[in-house]
């Protein structure tokens, strides 16, 4: 199979690997890919993959068979829809189902029509209304998002009423801003690779989300681990009370797809599964801490998902850990620096290999010979051992050894997991 991989960021490269190492694989392009993948897949730097017109080109160009997108643009721009009208294969969302994610009042909306467990919410279009909201409920845990899709992680949680107006004022700038109820309890992240007719679920990942130092900046997506250890009986209740309403409400509402469905959810300490967003595209860095400890080939996953039989494919995984750290530009995630030389990547971390620490590029490309951060989050580095605790001792030690100058990391991700 000739597959097209539309992204550039480290969960790109982390599904191009798992590509990269099927047997039905003749040849992988990935649009427009970063300075690692370029080392095992031929990128395809000029193509925009948020255009269905220059996907569809390269596609025609190259004789590809299969498209996959694992990432948000192209599928806000309709690339799923164009493709599919001319006869390419394509895994993800339509342009009509990205809805879930990118207007957050619509799946507000949607999880009260299908009484999914959801926390108390509000939309607010303007600074007067949501400053006497917050002035009402002094002292209360709220955690404040745009309506709308926005780069990742661009959210706050927190007390404060002047932080939560301060970073209001920001989000204003987008759109109407979404102020939740804030829940204690454990991050969980749920991906599942849809057909018609069912589902698979990948491992479960815990994102970290919370902040690691005692101000306000938000510091998500700075890290994950896998597997999450989740009681029986709350995967139990994630099925029952989450997914299971969730595909019932996109076959009745029209929403049903063939591609990839994440749910960010939050397990309170009584063990109660509450949803926080929808994601019609893996998570990062969720994603580049679960597809090491894969095992099925993805080739023979989409085959099954292209005859709309994923949900008898059962999925085969190593009995790692992981833990993945994501070392970021200073300025993340508001403001990140860009053009920043970083060295030490020499080709080992380029291809990664299924033993030992794990390195994913995200953000960082060739410039005069040079490699530059061009955006927030520019490498995954994934640590894997027998427990959370050796996974997290496996990727400090690439980290700490490394010493990238230029880039920042917080140094808790899967400490609360240790035994």
């Amino acid at each position: 199979m000739r597959v097209l991989l539309l992204g550039s960021g480290a969960k790109d490269h982390a599904v191009a690997w798992w590509f990269s190492k099927s047997c039905y694989l003749s040849e992988l392009y990935v649009a427009p890919g970063n300075l690692a993948t370029g080392r095992f897949a031929i990128n395809l730097p000029s193509v925009n993959p948020a255009d269905p017109a220059a996907v569809y080109q390269a596609c025609r160009e190259h004789r590809i068979d299969y498209v996959f997108i694992g990432t948000e643009a192209p599928l806000f721009t309709g690339v799923v829809q164009y493709l599919t009208e001319r006869g390419i294969a394509v895994f993800g969302a339509p342009q009509e189902s990205t809805k879930l994610e990118g207007d957050r009042s619509f799946s507000r909306a949607f999880t009260a029509r299908h009484n999914i467990p959801i926390p108390r919410n509000s939309l607010f279009g303007d600074m007067e209304s949501l400053r006497k909201y917050l002035t009402r409920h002094q002292g209360e845990n709220f955690t404040i998002k745009s309506n709308s899709v926005t780069p990742s992680r661009i959210m706050l949680s927190s007390s404060d009423t002047a932080a939560l107006l301060s970073y209001a004022d920001v989000l204003f700038k987008r759109g109407p801003v979404l102020l939740e109820e804030s829940i204690a309890g454990i991050p969980a992240s749920c991906t599942l690779l849809l057909d018609r007719n069912g589902y698979i679920m990948l491992p479960v990942t815990s994102d970290y989300t919370k902040k690691a130092t005692d101000d306000d900046t938000p510091t998500g997506g700075m890290g994950a681990l896998c597997p999450v250890p989740i009681l029986n009986e709350v995967q139990d209740k994630i099925v029952e009370r989450i997914i299971n309403p969730t595909l019932y409400g996109m076959q009745v509402e029209q929403l049903a797809y063939k591609g990839i469905l994440t749910l960010s959810l939050m397990i309170t300490p009584e063990r109660e599964p509450y949803l926080v967003d929808y994601h019609v595209r893996f998570n990062d860095p969720a994603a580049q801490a679960m597809i090491p400890i894969i095992k099925t080939d993805i080739i023979s996953i989409l085959s099954a998902v292209s005859e709309d039989k994923v949900s008898s494919v059962k999925l085969s995984t190593t009995d790692e850990c992981t833990v993945a750290v994501v070392l970021a530009s200073k300025g993340y995630p508001m403001q990140p620096e860009t053009g920043i030389e970083i060295k030490g990547l020499t080709s080992m971390f380029m291809m990664p290999v299924a033993e030992g620490p794990m390195v994913f590029c995200g953000a960082i490309q060739e410039k005069d010979g040079k490699a530059v951060t061009t955006g927030g989050r520019n490498l995954t580095i994934v640590g894997k051992g027998s427990s959370i605790a050796e996974a997290n001792r496996s990727a400090y030690d690439v980290i700490k050894r490394k010493n990238f100058r230029n880039l920042w990391y917080r140094d808790d991700i899967g400490n609360a997991y240790f035994c």
